[in-house]
Parts: C-alpha cells; sequence; structure tokens
C-alpha cells in the first residue's frame, strides 16, 4: 500500500522533529525522525521534510543536494516509511558524490535503524 506523502514547511515543525525525535546518521543523508502522538488526528499519512545547510555550497550545489534526496524519498519512502511519523531528511557534502543506489541503501538503513 502506498501511503500519501505531505511536506513539512514551518521552522517549528523541523525544530520539533529535531528536538524530539530520533536520528541516523549515513554516507549521504542525516535522517531525524518523529513519531506523531496518538491523539494527533494526522497519523494516516507521512510528513517529510528536506534542509540543506550553506556550509554545503552555493544556491545550486544545495539545490541540487535536495532534487536528488526529494526523488529518493518520493520513489522509497511511501513503501518503507511508517505512517505516523514525521522525517526529516538532511543533505550532506557526499550526497552529490555518491551513486542513486547508495542513497537508495542510505535510506533503507536509517529508516530501518531509527
Amino acid at each position: 500500500m502506498v501511503q500519501s506523502l505531505v511536506r513539512l514547511k514551518k521552522h517549528k515543525e523541523f525544530v520539533n522533529v529535531a528536538e524530539n525525535g530520533r536520528s541516523f546518521v549515513a554516507k549521504g543523508l542525516i535522517l531525524q525522525v518523529l513519531v506523531r502522538s496518538q491523539e494527533s488526528q494526522s497519523n494516516d499519512f507521512i510528513r517529510v521534510g528536506f534542509t540543506t545547510s550553506r556550509k554545503l555550497g552555493n544556491a545550486v550545489k544545495r539545490n541540487r543536494i535536495r532534487r536528488r534526496l526529494k526523488e529518493i524519498v518520493r520513489l522509497y519512502l511511501p513503501e518503507i516509511g511508517q505512517k505516523g511519523c514525521d522525517y526529516v531528511i538532511i543533505g550532506r557534502s557526499r550526497t552529490l558524490m555518491r551513486s542513486f543506489d547508495e542513497l537508495v541503501q542510505d535510506l533503507h538503513e536509517a529508516v530501518h535503524s531509527v
């Protein structure tokens, strides 16, 4: 069953995941996960957000990193992710150098480890 993805867009949502969630560091990405409370009415979908630091380079590089991460998440997170969770994917400098298959493996490892 394919689940729908909803984007995290507000700063406070990202901060909430960072402060209250768990994280996993892989070579190509960092994954932060927060399981939403049972009282929340929004437990039937996955929420996901993306972030890249200015330390990674100029806007062209950061956007390329985000595009690669978005495509991997679009293809694989609805299948392997847990509904009722918030995921924040943080790009790393190695994200550009790793192959698509390696990034997919990083995502799989991160989701199953957290």
